[in-house]
């Protein structure tokens, strides 16, 4: 449903990755189901990804250094779902046998069996309109694709991998946000620290409250939450955060952990916006939107800048952009569009009412495009995407077209958007919509966004009042577009 006689995003066509059967992991460890496909490296890739993982950011430091303990396994340990043992395969692409949770399909010719192994070829998927996903063949998820001597034409290393930690959250995982190399995860219960340095330790730093939504700003020594039964927009310290596993700091111990921005409750959505040296943060109430700004040394903390109320349409996704360096406009979403304020004069108006849906949607994302001084979007909703500018024209005589309803859209830093279904997580062009990569789920389950840097993309199963638990997705950083 485009109208218009606009084309739809995607028309590549997609063919499935040859994959390796293995022998279970060993050990004690038990089993969890739905293992997780990886690629294994040699040890000396091994040094060098952690070396480059613990010591990327120079500025984030770890809050708790790496654990070395080859016999370390407490019931709070998380370590991520790989294959153990000194052997390694140099370029073996593997999947425990019958486990893996995701089969991965990317573009026609990467991937090329040889050799006079067992093979089992697969012929390409492709759908009536190119790379419908909901035209492709589902049922090729039940057959094992086994290639006994495969011999790829792009290294190992270029190949996006998926693990999972084996840690089990007793309460649906809402949000997540990376502190150093480690990662917070806040659920339904509290807030929790994932040891990503180490052995996978999980840390339990606050309980029996809701986190819905959270962000890093470790240059202001912050998280910036929305958390509590009202929503509140509460503000942590960092270092009190710290210090609530390290305990070192008797001075941080006597001081209040945390502060709120304003008094408002019912947040819906949050966004921090960086232009220059000025940090904004835009949020979300039942009918209003309010900005701040960050005011440093004597006061800091986030001072009111502006308020808009009595919006006609109630908030759920906001934003905030600078068109051409010069002007502030509010972008957010709502069950019936997408719509702007302008920040001078307080004026609103629609950016775009998708009139061919009779009912309310669920926007997803806005996604500033690169290079367009601020003025253009591609707006998601529903299992669509349009292209408009900031002033509501339609910029691309093109709707970008998920295979399946997504529960999450993010824009990641190559230039790439992905969306999480219950069948499948699709990567795509943000410039163009064109598929890129699809990674097929074994079974239907419910997959949430949780955050991204550089090229790992963290994600979460969503079971509500049942466990979840993290997944991340690593794309090199060389090859994310050609995978």
């Amino acid at each position: 449903r485009g109208g218009g006689g606009r084309r739809w995003g995607d028309t590549d066509s997609v063919s499935t990755m040859v994959v390796h059967d293995v022998e279970e992991i060993s050990g004690t460890q038990p089993s969890y189901g739905g293992g997780t496909m990886v690629v294994q490296r040699t040890p000396e890739e091994e040094r060098s990804l952690l070396l480059a993982d613990s010591n990327g950011y120079t500025n984030l430091p770890d809050v708790v250094q790496p654990s070395h303990s080859p016999t370390e396994n407490s019931k709070g340990q998380s370590p991520p779902t790989k294959d153990g043992g000194s052997d390694y395969q140099s370029r073996g692409l593997v999947k425990a046998p019958g486990k893996s949770s995701f089969t991965m399909f990317v573009d026609l010719g990467i991937y090329q069996p040889g050799g006079s192994g067992d093979t089992i070829p697969i012929t390409a998927l492709v759908g009536g309109e190119g790379g419908r996903l909901d035209q492709l063949q589902f049922d090729v998820r039940k057959g094992s694709v086994v290639n006994v001597n495969p011999t790829n034409t792009r290294a190992h290393s270029e190949t996006p991998e998926i693990r999972k930690y084996k840690k089990r959250f007793n309460s649906e995982i809402l949000c997540a946000a990376l502190w150093g190399v480690n990662l917070l995860v806040g659920t339904e219960n509290g807030l929790m620290l994932l040891d990503r340095s180490g052995q996978g330790k999980v840390y339990g730093l606050i309980g029996r409250r809701r986190f819905q939504q959270m962000d890093v700003l470790e240059g202001l020594n912050l998280l910036i939450t929305i958390s509590g039964k009202r929503n509140k927009l509460r503000v942590y310290y960092l270092s009190w955060l710290r210090n609530k596993i390290l305990h070192n700091d008797p001075e941080v111990e006597k001081k209040q952990g945390w502060t709120t921005v304003g008094d408002m409750e019912g947040c819906g959505h949050y966004r921090v916006v960086k232009y220059e040296r000025i940090k904004f943060l835009v949020i979300a109430l039942k009918n209003s939107v309010e900005v701040y700004a960050w005011a440093p040394k004597p006061y800091h903390k986030f001072m009111a800048f502006k308020s808009f109320a009595d919006l006609p349409h109630r908030p759920l996704l906001v934003d905030l952009t600078v068109e051409e360096g010069q002007r502030l406009k509010v972008i957010y979403g709502s069950s019936a569009g997408f719509h702007a304020v302008d920040v001078d004069s307080g004026n609103s108006y629609d950016i775009y009412i998708p009139v061919h849906i009779q009912s309310q949607i669920t926007p997803h994302a806005i996604i500033f495009l690169p290079n367009t001084d601020g003025m253009e979007m591609l707006l998601c909703y529903e299992d669509e995407g349009v292209y408009v500018n900031t002033y509501g024209r339609i910029i691309k005589d093109v709707v970008l077209q998920w295979g399946e309803m997504p529960t999450s859209v993010a824009y990641i830093c190559s230039n790439q958007i992905m969306g999480w279904g219950e069948k499948a997580i699709e990567t795509r062009s943000v410039e163009t919509g064109h598929l890129d990569g699809v990674f097929m789920h074994k079974r239907a389950q419910r997959l949430k966004f949780l955050c991204e840097r550089n090229d790992k993309v963290f994600f979460a199963s969503v079971r509500s009042g049942g466990s979840s638990q993290v997944y991340f997705m690593t794309l090199n950083r060389n090859c994310i577009m050609n995978w």
